[in-house]
Order: structure tokens, then C-alpha cells, then sequence
């Protein structure tokens, strides 16, 4: 939201009181109070007839400080309010000096300056990462007398900015405005399903802001080096957490709001869907999966979209009789076949719904300020909203879930929840305002914690679409509703990478777009994007999506990249182990990767999918693509051709192929199952060492089914040595390689010698292993 006019003047209507000076300060039990007016105080006569704004600095975590300005304090508080984990003890230190106080919390310390020249600069040890200058912190009133708050941090030159949620505009956010409000747009506009407050920076630091209502965002846009930020009301809370590193960020970020959960090794597989305005029964059903199954195309979890339930009925959790006599005999037919099953839900209820008037008579749905049930005809007559600030409605939605579990299913797609109205009275008296982004935390909530106490901990994962600040920690997340071409495509990749950057682990899109029918090029381009990424659907809108209603070479293609996927899950899932206990993505930005390469930094057509393999999608008919490659030496995983980094490639891919690049000084596990995504990854795994240099180590970890650790390869290299190490079940097991020979092993171990590639067999823990090393 802009309040200025140019770099001088102020918008007509608008008052903004900045803050000017320090008049003093206040410390207690680790906290810092500074009270600041908004202009000189020099007699005792210019207090009055002004306001002073309270600033207070405190630290949840270390490295992590909280901001919070309050201009008046009597304002009642409503919720709901996002939630954070706080670490208790000693890890505040402040300090009192001529010209400053200090507050430091790990290796971040906020300088706030004494006297009239009042401004806070945070600092990583001598490094000023941001700040706040005078007049930039600020009381703003509007025309309508609306009362703001005002923030604005500085850019530095060069300075990138990241993040914000899952938004399909550019990238880099420097330039645009972003309004933190969720609402069903689709992936090709400015509008966005997820918003986040939380933004990261190149440099290594991020910035939270702590207000699920609607945080205004103005990126280099208002003033080009400025990050402002503005809430309406009497108070505004930021948090700025320092790195060093994106990841860094990244890792504190989802400490303070929540980790991912680890979902179940079977969502990674390959799902289909009946699309949404498709005919299908069982017989349509089972012609998908048999079809399928006869083409050898492994499929892992199969998905009832909308019309599983009557039309004009939706939700009320009833399978639809007329073209599902027997859903129970169904679901367990289906599951005999190997599959999971998923169904779609929302949290609106229409008035023909079984649902409504159980939830009229007893209170679970949100109501007028009349105390009338809210209703309107969009999407369904008469819908209604469950209301989930109510633990009996809660209670009352998620008994219906339970039965669908207890027939067999095991997931949900948790759709909608961004159009939430404001004008309404919730059961716990929140904020309705707030509650517009805040709403879909809730709904997500109480649908995962369904899955977890039905199916336990380790089999919970659902598929949703909206999200608010620790949504993450009920994954899976998908796009949205994106178009059937390659700009769609495109814009999809940039929403997953801005959503990674914002704590989210996991993310999918609608392989081959949800609107329209791709032609067969798109799709075959989409479906290697899409077996690539973290979580692989194929959905439509209108037509099924099946890849032999394209032609016979998608179908070629969807086994082809299903099957490597499978083959990549021990490699898939130690990298899901690392987003559920570091907060690392699974789909990662080049910069989050490679920050100290600069040309990384505007990257958006291209990812690392876990810490060793970059992916850059083909987003044309001819195969054309261009991408780049960070210095180092890389290797074409599919091909084995070896190239040096640092520079832009272009090329040209069959649909076959993709560049699929292995960063050296890796070890990547491949598994020895191409069929399914669910198996034991140790039984036959194949650790693959590329490029070590000398100097380096590589190292890769191999996960059970639960997440946890089941086998450990580090590699080392002096000179001409590699030296492996393997932790696993059983006797550790070490062998020593010289070019294309072993010249240390152990007993039973057999060796081969293929060019630069040395492969030894071992029996600890029924691995295998593939040593690939460049000749000294």
C-alpha cells in the first residue's frame, strides 16, 4: 500500500508520524523498550500534543529478533494469531552505551540509536545486513481515518528478495507489490492460494512478518530501496532472522512456525485423478487402472475429484449411489490392485447437503453478525462454512473424514479455502479479517490430524491447495488451477520455487495444466517436469488424463519417467527427511544451492531437486532449452556425459530427456525397485560417487520407510585415493580405490572395472555400490 507521493510528499489525505527520536528506554528479563516520538524533543513543550510509539525488541530464538511497534496500547487483541515456538533461556544479551543500545541474540545484534537521530540497524557481527532509518517506522492515518502501521527495511545494491508464499509472478520480488491475502486466481495472475509474510534475502537474512490478516508488501516499488510493510491497526510485529545463509534462514524460520511433516513414501509415486467435470463410475475407474497396469505404467494412488459426491450436494461426504452402488466393495477392490486412494473435500457445505441443517441446529457453521448462517450461491446453492474455531464443529467435520478412512481411504484433497468472507461472526470471536488467511491453517489442521489418528503419524498427507504461515507442517501443497501451455508451465515452476522459499517442503502442480487439453507436446514436456519434482499428479478439468488419450509416445514417456522416479526414492526420500528436519525445500532455487554464484541468483526456469541434481524443465515444442550450470564439473545422470560448469548451455532434448545434471562431489542412492515409490531403498541400493576432487568428501544417507537413518556412504579423496566408508546394519564396511582399481576392500566383495568407472558389490546390508571417479 503506497502513502507517499514521490520521494518527498505524502498522498493526499494521509498523516504519517515517523519516528524521529528516542526519548527512552526500558529493559526487563531479556527485553528492550524504546519509546519514540515522531518529532525533537527539545523542551517540555513539544511533548505535548504528539504520540509516541512503543518499540519493543525481544528474541524467541537465537539470531531470530522480534519488532513490534504499538501506537496505542488498549486495543484488544483478537485472534487467531499464527503459531510460533519460543526457546526459553539465556540467550539475549543487552547492552547500554553513549550512543546506543544493543541487543544481540546468536550472531545477530539490532543497534538502536539514542537521541534525536533515531534508527535500528541489525548487524551480523561488522556486517549491516538491514535497517530501519528515521521516519520509516511510522503511525499513518488515511482518508477514511483508517489507522496503519508502517515499516520500511533497506535494500542494499544488488540486493535480491524471495519468497512471500507460492506466487507465480517473477521470482525476484524486487518491483512489486504483493498483498498477503489468499484468493482463487489461478497460477496466471498476481493473486495467490498461499500467502506468506515472510520474505528472504540474497544477502542472508529473512524478515516474518507476524499478522495473518493483510500485510501490504511494497518491494522496491514505493521507494526502490526499501522493503515496506503495513497492517492496518494500532500495532505491527516483524521478526528478522539472520542466516547466514538462505538456508540458514530457512532452518530458523520453520523452527519459529514449524517444521514439514515427513510425508509417507507412497505420495511420491505417480497419482491420477478422474479430472473434475469428467463422467466416471467404477467401470470408467478401473478402465484407468487397467490401462495402466497393461501399458506398464506403475500408478500408486488413484483420486476421486468432485463429482465422487452428488452435484449441488457438496460437501456431505455421501458417495453419489446413482454411479457408486457400492463404495465400500470398490475402495477394496481398488486397494487389492495396490493403490491408495484420495478424495476431494472442502470446508463449504450447500444448503441440499445432508450436513447443513446438522450444522445449522447446532452451531458448526460460520454465521452472520445477525447470528443467521452465512450463505452465498457461489460454487454451490446456498453454501455455508464450516466453522472450525468451534471445537464441536471440528469434532462434528472430522467424524465424517473418520468414516471415509475406516472405508478405505487415505487422503484427502483439501480444496479451496481462500474465499473466506470477512463480514461474519466466528463461534470464538476472532477477528473475521484475520481469519481470511488464517482459516485455511485450520481447515488443513484438522484434516491431517484426522489421517494421523486414523492411519498414524507416518501415513498422513493430504493435498491442498491454500495456505497460511505453518501450513507447511501438513503437506502435500499443489499449484492450483494453471493453463495447458508452456507459459503456464513456466509460471507454475516459479510459484513452487517462490513457495520453497517461504518453509514449505513439498509441492506439486497438474501435470499438463488443469485448463484446456495440452497438445501431446506439452504434456510429454510437462510429465518429465512433473516426475521431477516433489510430488507427481496427473489432473485435468475437462478431459481425463490419461496418457493414452494423448498418443502412444506419452505413454512411452510417463513409464520412462515414472520408473526413474521410483528408482530415485532413496535418494527423494532422505531429501523429504531433510525438509521435515532442517526446513529445506525438496525443490530448491539455484540460489539456495549456490549463493555465492551472482548468475543464480535471477534463476527461475531451472532447480536442484535435493542437493545433488538440477532439473531445467524444456519449455518448448522443438526441445529447445537453455539453462545454466554453476562452476564445477556436472554429469548428465540419464546420458553419463560429463561437462565443466559456469556457464549458460543451450541444447536441444528429445522428450525422453531433460538436462538432469549430477553436482560433482556427490553420492546419489538409487534403488533398486523402478515400480513403486514405497519399498526398502537399502535392499540393493546403488551409491553412485561422482566427480570427487581431491580434498573433498561426499556423503549420502539412505532412510527407511519411517524417515529414519538405515545406511550411511562417506567418500573422501587424497590425490589419487578414494576412501569409502559404509555405516549400515551389521560390520562397517571401508575399501580404497586407485583409478579403476580397488586396492583395499574386504572379504566376499567383488569388483569390476568399466573406463572410469570402478563398481564393487558388497553384502552389508544387501548394498551394492557404483564408484564412478575421472582417471588421475
Amino acid at each position: 500500500m503506497k502513502f507517499t507521493d514521490g520521494n518527498w510528499l505524502i498522498r493526499d489525505g494521509y498523516n504519517v508520524l515517523g519516528a524521529v527520536q528516542a526519548h527512552d528506554f526500558d529493559q526487563q528479563d531479556g527485553k528492550l523498550t524504546a519509546y519514540v516520538s515522531p518529532r525533537p524533543i527539545v523542551t517540555r513543550s513539544n511533548m505535548l500534543d504528539t504520540m509516541l510509539l512503543t518499540v519493543k525488541f525481544h528474541s524467541p530464538l537465537p539470531g531470530v529478533v522480534g519488532v513490534k511497534l504499538i501506537h496505542h496500547a488498549g486495543v484488544m487483541e483478537r485472534g487467531p494469531v499464527f503459531e510460533l515456538t519460543e526457546q526459553t533461556g539465556d540467550h539475549v544479551a543487552i547492552e547500554e552505551h553513549e550512543e546506543a543500545v544493543i541487543l544481540t541474540s546468536g550472531e545477530l545484534t539490532v543497534r538502536i540509536r539514542k537521541g534525536p537521530d533515531w534508527g535500528v540497524d541489525f548487524y551480523r557481527g561488522s556486517e549491516r545486513i538491514t535497517g530501519s532509518a528515521q521516519k520509516s517506522m511510522a503511525y499513518i492515518t488515511g482518508p477514511d481515518k483508517q489507522a496503519y502501521m508502517r515499516e520500511e527495511l533497506d535494500l542494499g545494491v544488488g540486493e535480491y528478495v524471495y519468497g512471500l508464499g507460492e506466487r507465480f509472478t517473477p521470482f525476484v520480488k524486487n518491483g512489486q507489490i504483493v498483498d498477503i491475502w489468499n484468493k482463487d486466481g489461478g497460477t496466471s495472475s498476481e493473486q495467490s492460494y498461499k500467502n506468506i509474510p515472510f520474505y528472504v534475502s540474497n544477502k542472508g537474512y529473512g524478515v516474518f512478518v507476524n499478522h495473518p490478516e493483510l500485510v501490504s508488501f511494497e518491494v522496491a516499488s514505493e521507494k526502490v530501496k526499501k522493503v515496506q510493510f503495513s497492517v492496518p491497526g494500532e500495532s505491527l510485529e516483524y521478526f528478522v532472522i539472520d542466516g547466514p545463509t538462505i538456508k540458514d534462514v530457512l532452518g530458523k524460520y520453520t523452527d519459529l512456525t514449524g517444521k514439514p511433516a515427513l510425508p509417507p513414501a507412497w505420495t511420491f509415486g505417480l497419482w491420477l485423478t478422474t479430472s473434475f467435470t469428467t463422467n466416471y463410475d467404477e467401470a470408467t475407474v478401473n478402465s484407468f487402472v487397467e490401462g495402466m497396469a497393461e501399458r506398464d505404467l506403475p500408478l500408486h494412488v488413484f483420486h476421486f475429484d468432485c463429482f465422487w459426491m452428488r452435484e449441488f450436494h457438496w460437501t456431505d461426504f455421501k458417495w453419489d449411489e446413482r454411479v457408486f452402488p457400492d463404495p465400500v466393495g470398490m475402495l477394496k477392490r481398488l486397494k487389492e490392485k495396490g493403490l491408495k486412494i484420495c478424495v476431494w473435500i472442502n470446508p463449504y457445505i450447500a444448503q441440499r447437503s445432508r450436513l447443513f441443517e446438522e450444522g445449522k441446529q447446532n452451531g458448526y457453521l460460520v454465521k452472520k453478525p445477525s447470528g443467521d448462517v452465512w450463505q452465498w450461491d457461489l460454487w454451490q446453492p446456498g453454501m455455508a462454512l464450516v466453522d472450525f474455531t468451534n471445537p464441536a464443529a471440528c469434532k462434528w467435520y472430522a467424524g465424517y473424514l473418520e468414516e471415509l478412512v475406516d472405508m478405505g481411504v487415505d487422503s484427502f484433497k483439501t480444496d479451496f479455502g481462500e474465499r473466506i468472507p470477512t463480514d461474519v461472526a466466528y463461534f470464538d470471536g476472532s477477528d473475521p479479517v484475520k481469519m481470511h488467511n488464517y482459516y485455511t491453517y485450520l481447515y488443513n489442521k484438522v484434516v491431517f490430524e484426522v489421517l494421523e489418528n486414523k492411519l498414524g503419524k507416518q501415513e498422513a498427507a493430504v493435498f491442498a491447495r491454500s495456505a497460511t504461515v505453518g501450513g507447511q507442517k501438513f503437506p502435500v501443497h499443489w499449484g492450483g488451477d494453471c493453463y495447458a501451455d508452456y507459459e503456464s508451465m513456466a509460471e507454475s515452476l516459479r510459484g513452487g520455487l517462490s513457495l520453497g522459499l517461504s518453509g514449505f517442503g513439498f509441492w506439486s502442480h497438474d501435470i499438463g495444466g488443469f485448463e484446456n487439453t495440452a497438445p501431446h507436446h506439452i504434456f510429454k514436456r510437462w510429465l518429465a517436469f512433473g516426475l521431477l519434482s516433489s510430488h507427481s499428479r496427473l489432473h485435468g478439468s475437462k478431459s481425463y488424463r490419461v496418457p493414452w488419450a494423448y498418443d502412444d509416445e506419452a505413454v512411452d514417456v510417463t513409464r520412462f519417467f515414472t520408473k526413474l522416479k521410483c528408482r530415485l526414492m532413496p535418494y527423494l526420500f532422505n531429501t523429504a527427511g531433510q525438509a521435515a528436519e532442517l526446513g529445506l525445500p525438496s525443490m530448491r532455487a539455484m540460489v539456495l544451492e549456490f549463493p555465492e554464484d551472482p548468475a543464480t541468483e535471477t534463476l527461475d526456469r531451472q532447480y536442484m531437486l535435493g542437493d545433488s541434481l538440477l532439473v531445467a524443465p524444456v519449455f518448448s515444442e522443438q526441445g529447445h532449452v537453455s539453462y545454466y550450470l554453476p562452476k564445477g564439473t556436472w554429469t548428465h545422470l540419464l546420458t553419463g556425459e560429463t561437462v565443466q560448469g559456469g556457464s549458460w548451455r543451450k541444447e536441444t532434448y528429445d522428450f525422453f530427456n531433460l538436462p538432469l545434471f549430477v553436482r560433482g562431489n556427490s553420492i546419489v542412492a538409487l534403488g533398486a525397485n523402478d515400480v513403486r515409490p514405497d519399498y526398502d531403498f537399502a535392499d540393493g541400493v546403488e551409491l553412485s560417487l561422482f566427480n570427487l576432487e581431491d580434498g573433498n568428501t561426499a556423503s549420502a544417507l539412505v532412510r527407511n520407510l519411517k524417515g529414519e537413518p538405515e545406511l550411511k556412504a562417506i567418500a573422501s579423496r587424497e590425490g589419487d585415493l578414494i576412501h569409502v566408508d559404509i555405516e549400515g546394519s551389521g560390520k562397517p564396511l571401508t575399501f580404497t580405490v586407485r583409478g579403476n582399481e580397488t586396492i583395499a576392500s574386504v572379504d566376499g566383495a567383488s569388483v569390476s572395472a568399466d573406463g572410469n568407472t570402478v563398481s564393487i558389490a558388497a553384502g552389508l546390508a544387501k548394498t551394492s555400490f557404483s564408484i564412478r571417479i575421472e582417471q588421475p
